[in-house]
């Protein structure tokens, strides 16, 4: 694996795990009052972008790191919804 595509695993983790904490506490606490339902949505609309871009370009690192984000975001959607 060349240098710029494990920099760009390494830079997609941290994004992707950066995510966790709000999904888990979300979760634990049972209320997602405080995340704003306009953000998420903006942001997996970018998120779906980035992760066209990656499939027209076979670009594996971001691929895979919008691709969990994109779950992961929607995880939280579903919270949001169901907790509201």
């Amino acid at each position: 694996m060349i240098f710029i595509d494990t920099l760009g695993l390494i830079a997609g983790t941290l994004t992707t795990v950066a995510f966790l904490p709000q999904m888990w506490k979300t979760w634990q606490t049972r209320s997602a009052k405080d995340v704003s339902f306009v953000m998420l949505i903006t942001f997996m609309s970018g998120l779906f972008l980035w992760l066209i871009y990656g499939i027209y370009l076979k670009a594996m690192p971001i691929i895979l790191a919008n691709g969990v984000t994109l779950l992961f975001n929607c995880i939280i959607l579903c919270l949001k919804i169901k907790y509201k």
